[in-house]
């Protein structure tokens, strides 16, 4: 198995593991969600979009490129938020899932 399947493999299910958080809404969702001052009405938004790309990382390689290319985006913004509000203890993650996303994209864009 290719390095860029397994990588978009783990990518689409930790993100999709994370829309669903943001569906449910998980515990940590909601805390972390109100800590960088984003609303709880946001959530299925945000978690719509996290599947969205999840979903789009597996399909049709110009899609997964596309699909990349948004969570790293929306993983920036991210980062932004939590920057903002000064929520630094937990900065890993989002860091993390963008790390991923990046290297998706990367990964795909390559192939």
């Amino acid at each position: 198995m290719s390095l860029y399947v397994v990588v978009t493999v783990i990518t689409a299910m930790i993100t999709a593991a994370v829309a669903i958080a943001d569906f449910i809404p998980a515990g940590f969702a909601l805390a972390n969600s109100a800590e960088v001052r984003v609303r709880r009405s946001w959530l299925p938004m945000l978690g719509t979009v996290k599947l969205a790309g999840a979903i789009g990382l597996v399909g049709v390689p110009a899609i997964g490129i596309a699909a990349a290319t948004g969570l790293v985006l929306f993983f920036i913004g991210a980062l932004i938020a939590h920057v903002r509000a000064r929520v630094l203890y937990n900065i890993a993650f989002p860091g993390a899932y963008l790390a991923l996303s990046a290297a998706s994209l990367v990964l795909l864009a390559a192939k």
